[in-house]
């Protein structure tokens, strides 16, 4: 007899509660939990397609390790044992920063991958770290950190209850919102405006989120700082500044008045294409309206001035009084957060802390480039050793980062790999071993990073639906096991790495005046965990020491894990609320609306007045159906409208001689790519687009129906050298191409 199974949708941002049915151990349906706490039975394709995405054949069930030269099928103890053997006799004989790690972005949408990775790290003591926040939204984490002095505390826009909204360089429509997650997205924008709100849409496509807004305005792309900055610039000549409550918080009004003079409207006007009235307008509509908030995503992150698009964002918020208040963009509180501390001066954000080996390029919250692993790998120079040895998880950047071509024969030279993925993709093809997860519905799943970044406060766990199929292994347990065979502790029991995690947390808990467990016995403290599994008594531990906690019985009302499987549809924690002066971590304890590295790139920014704009530039887009090059082996999400072409206005395609529907060669510093054209008014003159995280036409995958349409890797239009310099993103829009008609 079929069964139901609660589940939260791992499939992208929005966090979505599922129902799924189940005969056997099969999933043969999902549809929206109209139960859950959060997203009240709302579903996307993605989420309805959770039953494909699982039961998907290509995805690999046994490990693979190479044997002469051919990935074979293995047991997990002879995976394991390979993969201490390599990865260890390259520490041994080069260095920790020898091996690499490349983090990708299922990690985040994992219970595996929100607990283990930084123990992995710690453990190789390694400063070759790369993760695909350097090709999305470091910049924002980067700014996050100059002004609050935490990467992490990065505002969110109160959807719910504002009255103006502004987004630049997003499309939730089809992201179904990023940093930010917001299950129906669409629905709560058309709740805006339902009630009388506005929403202004800054983008050079005329995307389905443009077409719903009140404005659009198609902004010449890479420009979107510039913008921002003759914003901010009308609202001080025009006497708009209200910080309101957040004047006591906010250091730097006058340095950033004085830094920000001479952009004014009429001198972005030509670099932007945006008529200087109109910018006047943007920045006293934002002032006038009750409440506001600006929100900006990868389209003003992935640009040359991702940093200063990012941080004028919250200057904006700022300067009118919008952060931090109901209605503007606050602070979300996670169930798992820290215990939170008191308010004052604290450590604040360091960038630069050391620097990639061939290009120099600072690090950026512990992190290089990913636009530089190619290098690290396949160039020799005089300091350090290369990166002989690499682990990747959940990751595939031979699609994801620049000059996949080159990457791909690096990745060749490595002397060890190993790769944790589902399927036998791109870059796992290159490992010496392959450790794959099992499927979602066999996963525990709890929303460790989306909550910190959530619209509404809640929280909500759920064990495997499924029963994990005899041969798989817990994705925590393989991520425990690469954690002691990568640290030189191979064959101890993987829950040695969980119970190490709790004891450090718990000693360092009782020492905090501030806990609510100062004083007590570590070892008493652990006893009282409660959870099936060692990855379940760390989530029991977060909960209890977390902002909602029971403090291990100070607060009986508190927060438990006992408590939080007793409610499958999950706690509603309440809306966000004003946090401030508490969330920040900056040495002087207060906002810091100026800072050093910020000021120092601002004549970078003054330079792009003055630069003629190329004829033709590249832009991304995104599209329900699909998260960056994960799910294009599953049928249900790849047909229809979901293809890969190249979006030309038709201005440029009849100056090109371009016809609708037939190839194009397009040209950029990295390479070529041949791809169907669509002739479309969708995008403003002057600009193309191609979707990303495609291109699976490489030999030695096992992805048989991406295969039969593998579209066109358009991060192989790039080189690698384009990068924002204060955060290490790589420049993935606004790049100058050319578009040739095919003969």
């Amino acid at each position: 007899m079929p069964r139901t199974a609660l589940r939260v949708c791992p499939l992208c941002e929005a966090t979505c509660g599922l129902t799924l049915t189940i005969e056997g151990t099969r999933v043969t349906g999902a549809r929206g939990d109209r139960d859950d706490v959060f997203s009240k039975g709302f579903i996307c394709p993605k989420g309805a397609s959770f039953g494909a995405v699982d039961g998907d054949p290509d995805r690999l069930r046994t490990p693979l390790v190479r044997r002469d030269g051919e990935l074979r099928e293995a047991t997990w103890a002879e995976a394991f044992d390979a993969v201490a053997a390599g990865v260890r006799g390259v520490v041994d004989r080069y260095g920790a920063d020898s091996v690499g790690v490349v983090l990708g972005n299922p990690n985040v949408h994992t219970v595996a991958g929100g607990l283990y990775p930084q123990v992995l790290l710690g453990a190789l003591g390694t400063r070759s770290v790369f993760t695909a926040s350097t090709v999305d939204q470091m910049p924002k984490h980067v700014s996050s950190g100059l002004l609050f002095g935490d990467a992490n505390a990065i505002p969110v826009p109160d959807l719910d209850h504002t009255d103006h909204l502004l987004l630049i360089g997003a499309n939730p429509l089809e992201s179904n919102g990023s940093l930010c997650t917001a299950p129906d997205f669409p629905g709560r924008l058309k709740a805006l405006r339902a009630r009388g709100g506005t929403l202004t849409v800054i983008d050079p496509r005329r995307t389905r989120t443009a077409k719903l807004a009140d404005r659009h305005i198609a902004i010449r792309p890479g420009t979107d700082a510039l913008l921002l900055a003759a914003m901010a610039q009308v609202l001080f000549e025009e006497g708009l500044v209200d910080l309101g409550h957040l004047a006591p918080h906010v250091e730097g009004l006058d340095g950033l008045r004085a830094e920000i003079g001479d952009f004014t409207p009429d001198a972005v006007a030509p670099a932007c294409d945006v008529d200087a009235g109109t910018i006047r307008a943007l920045a006293r509509e934002l002032a006038a309206a009750p409440t506001a908030a600006v929100y900006g995503r990868i389209g003003s992150c992935t640009v040359p001035h991702g940093t200063l698009a990012s941080w004028l964002v919250d200057v904006l918020n700022i300067l009118t009084g919008n952060l931090d208040r109901p209605g503007g963009a606050l602070f979300p509180q996670a169930a798992t957060d820290r215990t939170p501390r008191p308010a004052g001066p604290g450590r604040g954000f360091a960038l630069g802390r050391w620097h990639s080996r061939v290009s120099r390029h600072p690090e950026a919250k512990g992190e290089l480039p990913l636009s530089a692993l190619a290098e690290e790998i396949d160039t020799v120079t005089a300091e350090g050793e290369p990166i002989r040895a690499l682990i990747a998880v959940a990751t595939n950047p031979v699609l994801s980062a620049p000059d996949g071509d080159r990457l791909d024969k690096a990745l060749d030279s490595l002397d060890f790999m190993v790769s944790v993925d589902p399927y036998l993709n791109e870059t796992a093809r290159h490992a010496d071993v392959v450790l794959p997860p099992p499927p979602p519905a066999q996963s525990p799943h709890h929303d460790f990073a989306f909550n910190t970044l959530a619209v509404r406060n809640q929280v909500r766990y759920n064990r495997p639906a499924v029963p994990l199929e005899p041969g798989r292994m817990a994705e925590t347990e393989i991520l425990a096991r690469l954690v002691l065979a990568a640290g030189g502790m191979h064959g101890a029991e993987p829950s040695a790495v969980d119970d190490m995690v709790i004891g450090q947390t718990l000693k360092k808990a009782v020492r905090d005046t501030h806990s609510p467990v100062h004083g007590r016995d570590p070892q008493e403290l652990a006893a009282l965990l409660t959870g099936d599994t060692p990855p379940e008594r760390r989530l029991d531990l977060m909960l209890r020491l977390g902002p909602y906690g029971d403090g291990f019985g100070v607060r009986p009302d508190g927060l438990t894990l006992e408590q939080l499987l007793a409610h499958p549809h999950g706690i509603d924690l309440g809306p966000l609320a004003s946090r401030l002066p508490q969330p920040l971590k900056t040495r002087s304890g207060k906002v810091e609306l100026l800072p050093r590295p910020i000021a120092d790139d601002l004549p970078r920014l003054r330079a792009a007045l003055d630069t003629s704009p190329a004829a033709l530039v590249l832009v991304g887009r995104r599209h329900l159906r699909s998260n960056n090059s994960w799910m294009h082996n599953v049928p249900a999400l790849t047909g229809g409208t979901n293809r890969c072409t190249l979006h030309i206005h038709p201005e440029d395609a009849e100056r090109l001689g371009v016809r609708d529907g037939a190839d194009v060669i397009v040209k950029g510093a990295g390479g070529e790519v041949v791809t169907p054209a669509e002739v479309t008014d969708g995008v403003r003159p002057g600009v193309v687009s191609l979707p990303h995280g495609w291109g699976h036409n490489r030999p030695g995958t096992r992805l048989s129906h991406a295969a039969t349409a593998p579209g066109v890797n358009v991060n192989q239009l790039l080189d690698g050298s384009l990068l924002d310099p204060l955060s290490g993103n790589a420049v993935l829009n606004g790049i100058p191409i050319e578009v040739t008609a095919t003969p």
